[in-house]
Parts: C-alpha cells; structure tokens; sequence
C-alpha cells in the first residue's frame, strides 16, 4: 500500500522532502524508504509576517513519518539553534513516547532544559513504529517471588505505574524510628530494585529528592494506610509522626521525591505522639491520634480542616512518647471508623464529617472483643456491593474474634472466614471488584503455625470466596514463608502484589490464590492531538487498533482475555475482543467524541515463556492521521547584523540517516537597524580630462576653479558617491539625478552592504552662458529583506557648481 508523507501544517512552510527511487532501480524488498523529515516553522510574533522581524518568536515545527517496515526501533532526532537566533525555555515539545534533551555544546545533551543557553535539542525513541502515529507499552511480566530490601518489616506495596508503562511497588517498613531509611521501591518490570537506589531511602519533612542513609526525620506507624491523591497520580499520602508533631506525609513516585509534610497536632501534654489511618472521604484525610482525637486535612489545599482536631470517639492509645496507636481506619457511609485496642477492650468507634462528632448511635465506642489486639478496621458489604458498616477481627489470643456494625450502630452478621484462626495476626485487607461482579476482600494473616496466607471473603456471595483455599498459602513464595501485610490489587494484570514481614514481594491470582499469577496487562493511553504542536486542525483522521507486540500467541489465553476502553474521565465505553490475530477493533470509535482514550488489555497467559531471553512485550495502540511533530521555539536575534535565519534537523531510525529540509528566513530590518545612506555630489577642477574619469585624482571639489572650463562649451566632470554607512544593507538603489540623465544611467540599480560605497562618473555639455551650473543628486533604495512592496527611502541630495569666469 502506497503510504502518504504528512507534512505540517504551519504559516510558513518552507520546503518538502521527497523520498524517490531512480527510475529503472530495484529497491532490495527488505530496505525501506528513508524516513521523512520536513520542518517548517511559523512566525508566532508576527503571524504570516515573510520576512519575519527581529526580537520575533518563531515555532519550528519538525515532522516526523516513520518508514520503517515493521517491528519498533530507536530513532534519534536532533536540531540545532542556529546562532542568530535564542532559544525559548521550556518550549520543547516532543510526541508521547518520545524522550527530550538539550544541549549546549551542541554534543552532549542532558535531560533537563537549561533554558537559553541551549545551542541544539533532541527527541529519542527507544521503540520508533511504523508510521509514528502510535503508542506502546510494556506488557507486565508474571510477578516472581522478589526479595526486597524491605529488613522485614515492609508494609503493604503500592503498585505505581509510569508514564511508560513501567509497573513498580513501592512500600514503607511500618513502626520505625526517624532518621532510619524506610522507603522501597521494586521494578516489578525488571524484577529488580529501581533506579535511584540504593534503597531503602529515607523520608523527611522537606520536599526535595530522596536522600540517602540515615537522615530521615519522619517517624512511620504501626499500621500504615496510605491513600493516593486522586488529583495527582503518583502522589501518596501517609501517616507520620516527627519529634514536634503528628500529621501527613507526602511522596511524589513519579518524582522520587518529598512532597511535603502537614502537622496536624502537636506532640506533648494534651497532645499525640502517634495516629492510626489514613483514610478518605469528601476531599479529606482522616486519622485517629494516639489521645483518641481525630485529625484532618484537606488533601487539595493540603492544610488541616476547620476546627481540627475533633472530639475523641475512641479512647486514647498508646499516647506516650514512641506511641504507637493499635488498630486501624475504614470508610463507610462517608463516615468514620476506627478500631482500637490500648491493652483492654477491643472497640470500634464512629466519626461522623458532617457534624465533626461522633455518628449518631455510636455516642460511645462499640466492643469488638472483651480483649486482645486489632490490627485492622475493614468496610462491611452487601450482597449488593453496597458499603453498609465496619468490622474488626482481632489477632488470635488464642482465636480471633471479628465483629461487624451497621452505619447506624446496630450489630452486624460478621464474616465467619476467621473463625477458625488461632494465634493468627489479621491485617487490613485489600478490596477488588472482579470480572465476574463480586466484590471480595482478601487479608493478610501469620503467626502460630502459619508462615503467611491470604484469607478470601467473598461479599457479594456472602461467603468464603469459591475457588480459593481457606486460608491460602503460598509455597512457591520463599517456601511459604512470607509473613504476609498486605496486598494491592492491580486491576490492569488481575493480579494481588503482596509483602510481608518476610521481606518477599510475589504475585497471587485473586480466583485460584496461585503463585505467581501467570497473567499480564498494559495500560496505554492514548491522545492523538498530544502528537501535534503547530496549533494545525485535522491532523487526527481516526482511531484504528491496539495489538499485542513480540508476544507468540500461542502463549495467549485470548478467549479468556479481555479489554477496556475508557475516556478521559475514567469510564469504561466499550469491551472490544480480541481477535485471532490478537488485535482490537478500535475504528468505530470517534476521536471527536473521544479525544482520548485509554486502552487497558487484560492477558490471561498460558505460560510466561514471552517474557524471557530480554524480550519486552507490548500493547500497541495506534491512530490514523499526519505525521507526528517536533516543536520548539526560538527568538530572532535583536542584532541589526543578522539578516536572516536558518534550519536544517538530522537524525536516524531504522531505515537509516536523516535530513531534513532546510528552512531559511529573511529577518526585516526594524525602526532600529535602518540603513544610514549619503551621497555626495562633487565636480572635478582639473584641466584635463583623464584626471576626471573613473578613479581618477581630479582633484574632486565642490565648486570648479573659475577659467577652467572652455570658451565656447562647458564639459563638467561629475563624482557621485554613495555610501552605507550601516548597520544593514541596501538594495535595488538608484541615482535621482533631474539635470543629468548619463548621471542617472551610469549608476544603474545596484545593491551596497553595510560599510560599502560605490562612485558614478558622468559629465555634462552646456554654453559657457548658462554657467554657473548647479547640479544635485540624490539616491534611492530599500533596506535589505524589507517587506515586499516596501517603498524606496529616499537620502538628502548633494550639491556641486560648475562654475563661470567670474566665479559662483
């Protein structure tokens, strides 16, 4: 199939590039056409200004149509700044998928933008396909057994995935001190600790990188909950504690970073050394300090709610200095519930937002268990899915205990899957909505003679989940000894993450409890206008698929195996299936009505034999539409000198080097740079005539010497001289010359630059009675790159007399 090249569309497109094979001359069938590579640029100052001005901004618009036959390849782009022009900070604009850097030295780039020092940018793509008008990423590997450098007491992960589709579980070690380093971050794409390390890194109140060792300044609590920013991905917050105060720790994971920390009550006599939760609800944080207070923040303004802290509606717990609060957080109803358990009685108590107070029914806490230990507080279900109360279950000493209340304060059938633990510790457990509808919880539990399991309830069937062993354990993870925290569910692979107190993070298929969970997934999201950046309409034509790359389908479950696709708000619009070929149907769906679009593929695998030898998997979505674009703006030099701009990209991909076209540029000169030009008009008043031609000595002066001239006819000698002066040339000058035509003719229409001169040598016949003669000229022209249609300036004249034998 023929392939279209698309250029940019831009106000001033200067150029193509036109890739053809000399007639006659047979292509080898396995070498594609060079890529293409056309740039134009506009004139965002001036639209549509040609010749553009100085101290102008241009945006330089580089497009890029991949070639390439088949498969993906890196491709590698660069573009100077050429010297008569800066460039603009932070203009680089660059496809999704590919990278940006800046140079400037012109030979080594770096990956942040020093801002007008740079000389030349780049745009790399590890993984360049045909066409460009697409996105991929990598398709997660099964999750093995990993040993982290958790020490043994990493929480719960937190599963994260970046921009690239790089999936990474993050987890803090819970009740440490301070200053020690806590903070773990493990590449569950590479089955390897992250980049960045070494981990564990420690956190502090400061925003600001991670830093190293042991100068940490955040202490962390017994039962970590964290909840993620539901404005800014990537952004966690978690429950701190600091020598002065009790309050909200922020992480930036896309950053690898501190964002902050938000006290909420000060340490001391009358205040808390420590605080159970977080948890969410109406656009807050909420926790429950070690004096039984509750605090708040506001997560968008980031500062404590109004009135915080509030009313205990749990008694205190622990609340000395190093206390650490026994029990934990859950949300139902929009309100609050808590367990606790300071060394008596185990109770639940409810927070009600609304009126800052306890919810009405629970004007004093419940009991869980007359004693014992709670580690957990979880939301209660329906069979509906519908949040109806809070339960807790306690450690088992000697069995475990669980007890459930409805909003309103009234008992609650419990779930009996703990029943028959004994010396057992229970954790919060993890949520996921599965395939099939139902809503299950799965928790955590070890001690006694379980070295880790997972115990699953099943809330929609009101019962132990079908399929699932009660409990399960894991003896394909580090011999089943795993001690486990906590789970995070991922709803791209299907898959539970857990850790534990062993230090192994693995993976757990939520309907069978298998270990690892031989299933995968991407998440690709994909808008098409991302791709542009001259500020052009139609470029985006349609949507087309999303395909599996580098997998051997034979490894896929496809008829197991399931799609999404959502807008930009989240919701799910359309569950394409996979075809024979492992292909998604996407051309029906409009890019006008969906301007984006996120494409999640579920893979139930046969085996994981794809993910070997290095071979990296993806889920490829792609569009119809031009040539996907490089944009970066500069500014025109304010130097009178520089008359015009200039540019030329290079690059590579896998169909060989790249040019691209080059763009030049008049620069007009401005109300500053305007040409300064003379004439000086002078007679020669020397007596013969081969002193008075061109380059001759004359002597040249203003007045001829009286009685020099003949008797009878008059042949005066004329000298013409034109100079720039500067700081810009001149073009298409003339002589005005009313008294003298030859004057006229003998200069013709010539261009000087800054600093040149040109003379004219012309004479004249007149009677000795029409002596004495006065002749003036003067020049015209038009400033060098002057817009078309620019009038001529027009310089002072110049005056010299032939004089008669009386004089002047």
């Amino acid at each position: 199939m023929k392939r279209r090249l698309a250029f940019a569309r831009s106000t001033l497109t200067v150029g193509v590039v036109i890739a053809a094979v000399a007639a006659g001359v047979a292509a080898p069938a396995a070498v594609a056409a060079p890529s293409g590579l056309t740039k134009s640029v506009q004139d965002v100052t001036s639209p549509g200004a040609d010749p553009v001005n100085h101290a102008d901004t241009l945006n330089w618009v580089l497009s890029y149509a991949n070639t390439s036959s088949s498969g993906s390849a890196p491709a590698t782009i660069t573009d100077p700044v050429e010297g008569s022009q800066a460039y603009v900070p932070g203009s680089l604009q660059v496809p999704p998928g590919w990278t940006p850097s800046w140079s400037t030295d012109g030979t080594n780039f770096q990956g942040t933008d020093p801002g007008a020092a740079t000389v030349a940018v780049r745009a790399t793509n590890p993984g360049a396909r045909p066409g460009g008008t697409n996105l991929g990423n990598i398709l997660l590997a099964p999750v093995k057994p990993t040993a982290t450098a958790t020490g043994g007491d990493g929480y719960s992960p937190i599963v994260y995935r970046r921009a690239d589709g790089t999936v990474e579980a993050w987890n803090m070690y819970h009740h440490l001190y301070a200053a020690a380093p806590k903070l773990v971050c493990t590449d569950l794409t590479a089955g390897a600790p992250c980049a960045g390390g070494p981990w564990p890194r420690p956190v502090n109140t400061a925003p600001g990188p991670l830093g190293s060792g042991a100068t940490g300044d955040i202490a962390t609590t017994l039962t970590p909950q964290y909840v993620q920013d539901p404005g800014r991905p990537g952004v966690v917050y978690y429950a701190a504690t600091t020598a002065a105060s009790v309050g909200v720790g922020c992480l930036d994971l896309a950053a690898r970073a501190n964002c902050g920390y938000f006290p909420l009550v000060s340490t001391g006599s009358g205040g808390a050394y420590g605080l159970a939760g977080l948890v969410t609800t109406g656009g807050n944080l909420y926790g429950f300090g070690t004096n039984g207070q509750v605090l708040c923040l506001t997560i968008a303004s980031q500062s404590p709610c109004a009135g915080q802290p509030y009313a205990p509606v749990v008694p205190a717990n622990n609340n000395g200095p190093g206390g650490l609060y026994m029990g934990s957080l859950a949300v139902a109803g929009g309100k609050v519930f808590g367990s606790s358990s300071p060394g008596g009685p185990v109770v639940l108590g409810c927070f009600d937002p609304a009126t800052a107070s306890a919810c009405a029914g629970w004007s004093s806490p419940h009991p869980v268990a007359p004693s014992g230990n709670s580690y957990d507080a979880y939301t209660a279900y329906d069979t509906g899915n519908n949040a109806v109360g809070a339960c807790s279950t306690t450690a088992g000493n000697p069995t475990s205990t669980t007890t459930c209340y409805q909003i309103d304060g009234t008992p609650l059938a419990a779930p009996t899957v703990f029943n028959g633990l004994s010396s057992q510790l229970v954790f919060n457990p993890e949520n996921a909505l599965g395939p099939d509808g139902h809503l299950r919880s799965y928790t955590g539990i070890w001690g006694g003679s379980v070295a880790g399991a997972t115990v699953c309830y099943d809330w929609t069937a009101a019962a132990a989940c079908a399929g699932f062993p009660l409990p399960a354990t894991h003896p394909s993870a580090n011999g089943g000894v795993t001690r486990d925290y906590g789970y995070a569910y991922d709803p791209t692979t299907r898959c539970l993450f857990g850790l534990g107190d062993a230090g192994i993070l693995f993976s757990e298929d939520p309907s069978t409890s298998n270990s690892p969970c031989i299933h995968s997934g991407a998440d690709v999201t994909l808008t098409p206008s991302s791709f542009y950046c001259d500020g052009g309409a139609n470029h985006i034509h349609g949507y087309t698929d999303a395909r599996l790359e580098n997998m051997n389908l034979a490894n896929v479950n496809l008829a197991a195996s399931t799609a999404d696709v959502s807008d930009v708000n989240g919701s799910v619009f359309a569950h394409p299936s996979f075809a024979a070929d492992g292909s998604l149907d996407l051309s029906g769906i409009s890019p006008a009505a969906h301007p984006a679009i996120t494409v999640s593929a579920h893979l139930v695998l046969n085996n994981s034999n794809d993910f070997t030898g290095g071979n990296q998997p993806h889920l490829v979505v792609s569009f119809t539409g031009d040539a996907p674009q490089i944009c970066f703006r500069t500014t025109v030099s304010s130097t009178c000198t520089v008359s015009g701009v200039t540019d030329t990209a290079t690059g590579s991909d896998a169909t060989g080097p790249l040019t691209s076209n080059t763009v030049s540029l008049r620069v007009a000169p401005g109300s500053g740079c305007q040409p300064n030009v003379t004439v000086s008009k002078e007679i020669c008043a020397s007596a013969h005539n081969s002193d008075c031609g061109p380059g001759g000595p004359g002597p040249w002066v203003k007045h001829a010497t009286p009685g020099l001239l003949g008797l009878l006819l008059a042949n005066p000698h004329w000298r013409i001289t034109v100079t720039n002066a500067g700081p810009v040339g001149i073009t298409g000058a003339t002589v005005n010359d009313s008294a003298e035509s030859s004057c006229r003719s003998a200069a013709g229409t010539f261009d000087l630059a800054a600093g040149q001169s040109k003379q004219v040598y012309c004479s004249t016949q007149l009677l000795i009675s029409l002596l004495p003669f006065t002749n003036t000229a003067s020049a015209s022209y038009v400033p060098v790159n002057s817009p078309d249609g620019t009038p001529p300036s027009r310089t002072t004249g110049s005056s010299a007399v032939a004089c008669n034998l009386l004089g002047c």
